[in-house]
């Protein structure tokens, strides 16, 4: 057992390197109440935020971008350990989830409950997303922004974005049924799901609520690449078009992909599968009110 009530988990860089003096602060607000972990590669804050979640702290907080947000809060599921807070400190580059957390909250402090999504494959893969997941040309838009040291948030994405389209565009077909609804085969360029209200810093799901029981998804099917670039900035400050024929929107609870190709997953800005894994079939669930989130201030 522990003496400290906060368990901080911290990436040494986030932020691309830039988050050391937003930390200090915390450690400043928290003093002795407070312990601080950092994550040595990938994985270790799952890891670290298990072993928190089983040693008695009573908010296991994750100090980063979205990719530690993504890891620390599956530890946390992985625990199974329903009380234990969840903290939010944002330090990183794109901060997705944070901002979801802030626009449900309306100012008001303290934890809230929150839906999850759960993926699992015929391969034995299962992780959990709190804010996106996003395969395609999404999770593409994902492997190339690893590629870019230089810039951030919107920025960092928006050109990763152009790299992708360039160099990894493609429309497999993929068979799709969510819910009890009749499935469809149809060419896929991306499908997202959404717990949050966006992916890559992009504003793809405006009305979703992070604790309605319902994940917003957005499907694109094969749109020309000009296309997608004139789409680029109602993307990124609306959303997803409501009346184009190859762009279908709505809410599930559950949805079952099969693609005739190997897929490219990304959950949370994290990778759930690369085309190497060769992972053809996705069963996507949401776990309704599955974590206590809160944001946390220095």
């Amino acid at each position: 057992m522990t003496n400290a009530e906060l368990c901080v988990i911290f990436n040494p860089a986030a932020g691309k390197h830039r988050a050391a003096r937003r930390l200090e602060k915390l450690r400043r607000a928290w003093g002795r109440h407070a312990a601080f972990q950092p994550t040595s590669r990938p994985g270790h804050a799952v890891q670290l935020a298990h072993e928190a979640a089983l040693s008695g702290f009573n908010i296991v907080a994750a100090a980063g971008g979205d990719g530690t947000v993504h890891e620390v809060a599956n530890g946390l599921l992985q625990a199974n350990r329903r009380e234990i807070r969840f903290g939010l400190f944002p330090i990183g580059s794109a901060n997705d989830y944070a901002y979801s957390v802030i626009r449900h909250a309306h100012g008001a402090r303290g934890p809230h409950l929150v839906d999850v999504g759960r993926v699992r494959s015929p391969d034995g893969r299962e992780k959990y997303f709190v804010c996106c997941l996003g395969l395609g040309l999404n999770g593409a838009v994902t492997l190339e922004s690893r590629r870019i040291k230089w810039l951030q948030g919107m920025a960092l994405y928006g050109l990763a974005t152009l790299r992708a389209l360039w160099r990894h565009y493609e429309c497999p077909s993929v068979r799709i049924a969510l819910d009890d609804a009749p499935a469809w085969q149809t060419e896929t360029l991306m499908f997202s799901a959404l717990v949050g209200n966006r992916e890559g810093g992009f504003v793809l799901a405006p009305n979703a609520k992070l604790d309605d029981g319902w994940f917003d998804f957005v499907h694109a099917g094969a749109l020309p690449r000009w296309q997608v670039l004139t789409l680029m900035p109602r993307l990124a400050l609306f959303g997803a078009p409501t009346d184009h024929p190859r762009v279908r929107q709505g809410r599930c609870r559950h949805a079952q992909l099969t693609s005739e190709k190997p897929l490219i997953v990304h959950l949370d800005g994290e990778f759930f599968c690369l085309p190497a894994d060769n992972v053809r079939e996705l069963t996507i669930d949401l776990l309704p009110k599955a974590l206590r989130v809160e944001l946390l201030t220095a």
